[in-house]
């Protein structure tokens, strides 16, 4: 039986690295990335973590140091970087197939099938491969399980002398013992901050001391999930690699509005845009949804904060944004109440199945001719906004009112994703 070996490719602070890909003057000058609203922080260029700011700092208590220091601000630009991170993972499916793609700047591989005898050197090639033909630089952890393998991409990123590469996978065990032992439990994946004073209290501070818990005393303490973790740490798979071939089990879009509101107009552009977009994903991916949720908030940092939410369910599994939209909006109004002023809508869509699952229904209420025109209507539609763009041909009532829209006054050009923003070079 083969030895499991995974590897995580961990693109570094992943935003700001997007934004010096088409500006190379930034690189050696601190750069963060706001959120959609300009909020707070969501990604910082090494220089701006020597400054001392926080993930998430709130960008106006820090304006200060930010215009003292020189600090280059961005507006989140999603749209680019989703597209740099499909690149990435294209590139990565090349490498393997057996490809887990875990977050949007996070890959898993499967990499006990390949003909590897030197990970060290092959962590590098895929390394300067990722720089060279996406312009992204990685850190890349090496390791018989996935905790493991996040674990040691931690180090590769912060120990310069290990070149953004650390196998753990080939490594006696006492030397992997010393990088467990210099691994915090704010380090660990699967910790998070409410477990870590429990932990502590218990005397165990790092990755080690979790290694070494007696299995039962790991579940008394965290749980199923902790006894994962022990066994993991000692290199057994617990988490084995989720492929592309797993069916998504809902799909979410939301937004913080770009001022507060109580005008149902603006209310029903923001749910017609959301629902369009995931409704989109949705397509994309083959799937067709039997639910659908409403979620509208006021702001949690005012007085007399307020969530609603409403559900919806169809008789037929759908993925019609025009059918969608109505019933979201329907329930919206249900429960919209202009006293209030709504700062946030989350769209999401649940029990997805494959869009071809449609089964005909005792009393004739499904029809499937009208789904299958339904369905080439739709897929007509998006090969329109892929060819033109995103947003070419659109619902009505995503023009209702363009008041929702987050600002985002320092958002950088959209690259790689709109004719109208490509670079230009002068000579």
């Amino acid at each position: 039986m083969q030895q499991p070996v995974f590897a995580l490719i961990d693109c570094n602070n992943f935003f700001v690295s997007c934004e010096r890909l088409f500006r190379p003057d930034l690189e050696g000058r601190p750069v963060v990335v706001l959120s959609s609203n300009d909020g707070c922080v969501v990604s910082r260029s090494g220089e701006a973590k020597a400054l001392g700011i926080p993930m998430g700092a709130p960008a106006f208590k820090y304006r200060q140091l930010f215009n003292r220091e020189g600090v280059v601000r961005f507006s989140a630009n999603f749209e680019l970087y989703g597209d740099v991170s499909e690149r990435i993972t294209r590139l990565l499916t090349r490498v393997t197939p057996r490809t887990e793609v875990y977050s949007v700047d996070e890959s898993f591989l499967d990499l006990s099938r390949l003909d590897i005898t030197d990970y060290d050197a092959w962590g590098r090639q895929v390394r300067d491969r990722l720089l060279r033909e996406v312009g992204i630089p990685v850190a890349i952890g090496i390791a018989p399980s996935k905790t493991l393998a996040k674990l040691a991409s931690e180090h590769a990123k912060t120990n310069a002398r290990l070149e953004d590469v650390l196998d753990l996978a080939r490594l006696p065990s006492e030397e992997c013992e010393l990088y467990l032992l210099r691994t915090p439990l704010k380090d660990i994946w699967g910790i998070g901050g409410r477990l870590k004073p429990r932990l502590q209290a218990e005397g165990l501070h790092n990755a080690l001391d979790i290694a070494r818990l007696p299995m039962r005393r790991a579940g008394q303490l965290m749980g199923v999930h902790g006894r994962q973790l022990v066994a993991e740490l000692n290199g057994q798979v617990c988490h084995p690699l989720e492929t592309f071939g797993r069916v998504r089990q809902t799909i979410m879009k939301g937004r913080m509005f770009g001022e507060d509101t109580n005008r149902f107009d603006v209310i029903e552009a923001a749910i017609a845009s959301l629902t369009a977009r995931a409704t989109f994903y949705l397509r994309r991916e083959g799937l067709a949804a039997l639910g659908a949720s409403l979620s509208l908030s006021t702001d949690r940092h005012k007085p007399n904060y307020r969530r609603q939410q409403q559900v919806i369910r169809f008789n037929a599994p759908t993925a019609d944004t025009g059918r969608i939209t109505a019933g979201l909006v329907t329930a919206a109004e249900e429960a919209f109440s202009p006293g209030f002023r709504y700062h946030r809508a989350n769209v999401l869509l649940y029990d997805l199945v494959p869009e071809q699952s449609l089964q005909p229904d005792l009393f004739g209420e499904v029809d499937p001719e009208h789904q299958r025109s339904t369905r080439a209507r739709l897929h007509a539609l998006d090969a329109v906004n892929e060819r033109y763009g995103r947003g070419a041909l659109r619902y009505a009532a995503e023009d209702l009112s363009q008041a929702w829209h987050p600002r985002q006054q320092l958002r950088s050009p959209r690259y790689t994703t709109d004719w109208n923003e490509l670079p230009e070079v002068y000579v």
